[in-house]
């Protein structure tokens, strides 16, 4: 052997620790910036948000159905001063629209209560608010994500 063969030989393939670095680096800027292009917990506010806005929609649909049904009468508890929608400001407005013109109560979706409120029995909160104007058009509202107001009137 010549002393040529043995030095290429003593030399292994692979790679450097500075390489591997260099991609560990890479792929952390990588991940970086594809969270905060994505920004999970916008997304879940802007979720809740949907389902919020779908909720009151669904209130103030039962809310019609019932007004429709009775003669134009609105449900008892919907007053002109903003209420909250619960066992405490509103528990007629539960019994006049839960199971015939609503299955339950939509609740706000941060409250773990995903299948609303079912009997108007016990202590419940929608943590939805209600008031009527002087036209008796109703507005259903709620608080989104970082605050905003999420309102639907009829």
């Amino acid at each position: 052997m010549t002393a040529q063969n043995i030095k290429t030989n003593n030399f292994e393939k692979g790679f450097t620790l500075i390489e591997l670095l260099v991609v560990i680096g890479i792929l952390a800027i990588l991940l970086a910036i594809t969270l905060i292009a994505i920004n999970p917990a916008r997304q879940f506010g802007q979720a809740n948000d949907t389902k919020r806005r779908s909720d009151i929609t669904q209130i103030l649909n039962a809310i019609g159905q019932y007004s429709a049904s009775n003669g134009g009468n609105l449900p008892a508890g919907i007053t002109t001063t903003v209420q909250t929608i619960d066992s405490t400001n509103t528990p007629a407005l539960c019994t006049d629209l839960v199971p015939n013109y609503i299955p339950a109560l939509p609740a706000d979706p941060t409250l773990n209560n995903q299948a609303g409120i079912a009997t108007c029995t016990g202590t419940w909160n929608t943590s939805y608010s209600i008031i009527k104007d002087a036209n008796n058009r109703i507005t259903v509202s709620a608080t989104g994500y970082n605050g905003s107001a999420i309102t639907v009137t009829r």
